[in-house]
């Protein structure tokens, strides 16, 4: 067992076993270079001639996981089954944030489960990327700041009850608006400005931009100009 967590100086992109296309993936290792696969992602790695610097799962997908275990990369088998692949990334690396590609589309219990982890770890900034938009946590009690253009799509799904404190440049603000699951979410919100300022006072406002805004999401979240 290599000893954990793996630690990488740099951003890292989680590859999940999930829908993605080989341009997802160059944008994503655009901002954060170093791969780390989930389980049966390394599997998706391969098929675009790829090598992640790690595999991390329980293995029960990928086939013949003895085959990258060429002292390159570092495979990293966790049997629990508490967590998913994803989470054991999580848990089993540090990096100053990450992005996560194949983990938007498909399964769609996959995809709340990535939701649930992220919300498990709020200190590890996660942006994940999709076909169309790209989403990553808000910060609890930080004012969030994305460049984006007047009328780009800016949503808010409330994993958990969150109140909205200081916005700015929105369409419709959130100042004191209270948002939870089955009561109230702000989706389809729309960027008024240039530039979008929202702030939550807790943990759980999952914010979603379009694709084309990824770099400003990342520098919003993460505290960081992406690239």
């Amino acid at each position: 067992m290599r000893e954990l967590p793996l630690r990488f100086p740099g951003p890292v992109t989680l590859v999940g076993n999930g829908p993605f296309s080989a341009e997802m993936l160059a944008e994503a290792q655009a901002i954060a270079a170093d791969l780390v696969a989930a389980d049966r992602g390394a599997h998706r790695l391969a098929g675009l001639r790829k090598r992640p610097r790690a595999v991390i799962g329980d293995m029960d997908s990928l086939p013949d996981p003895a085959a990258y275990d060429d002292g390159s990369i570092a495979v990293v088998h966790l049997a629990e089954q508490d967590t998913t692949d994803f989470e054991k990334c999580l848990y089993a690396t540090e990096a100053p944030f990450y992005l996560g590609v194949g983990f938007t589309a498909g399964r769609v219990d996959h995809m709340l489960a990535v939701f649930h982890a992220m919300l498990r770890y709020p200190a590890k900034p996660v942006v994940l990327l999709g076909e169309e938009d790209v989403m990553a946590l808000a910060p609890a009690g930080q004012v969030i700041r994305l460049r984006l253009r007047p009328g780009a799509r800016v949503s808010v799904y409330p994993l958990l009850p969150v109140t909205g404190g200081h916005s700015r440049g929105l369409v419709w603000p959130l100042d004191g608006l209270r948002l939870a699951p089955g009561e109230r979410v702000g989706t389809s919100n729309e960027a008024a400005h240039s530039m979008v300022e929202m702030r939550f006072d807790c943990p759980g406002a999952l914010v979603m931009v379009e694709r084309p805004f990824l770099a400003a999401l990342v520098h919003a979240v993460a505290g960081r100009p992406a690239g």
